[in-house]
């Protein structure tokens, strides 16, 4: 795009499950609200995989925990690849990428 500004793709769906793109140049206040939402949702993976551990260790857990552990994981899965993706195209562009 001009004067260096690009689409971001943003760490969250919009309706019906859409992705959601912000154009900037990566250093207004919308670029750091979707850093920190990436910030969050990372660290939250790593909070799951704990609990993953956990739960299949346990030879007691049911199927009912095991699949909502599933559905958990199947979400934080996504928004790991959708911050993938956008890092990834960010980072092609020539984008500066901001350290988390």
């Amino acid at each position: 795009m001009k004067d260096g500004t690009s689409a971001r793709l943003l760490p969250w769906a919009g309706s019906e499950g859409k992705p959601c793109y912000l154009i900037t140049d990566g250093t207004g206040y919308l670029s750091r609200v979707a850093d920190g939402i990436e910030s969050v949702q990372l660290g939250m993976v790593t909070g799951l995989l704990g609990h993953a551990s956990d739960l299949l260790a346990d030879d007691q857990a049911t199927s009912a925990q095991l699949r909502f552990l599933l559905a958990r994981m199947r979400e934080a899965l996504t928004d790991v690849h959708r911050i993938a993706v956008s890092r990834g195209v960010r980072l092609t562009s020539g984008e500066r990428e901001s350290p988390l």
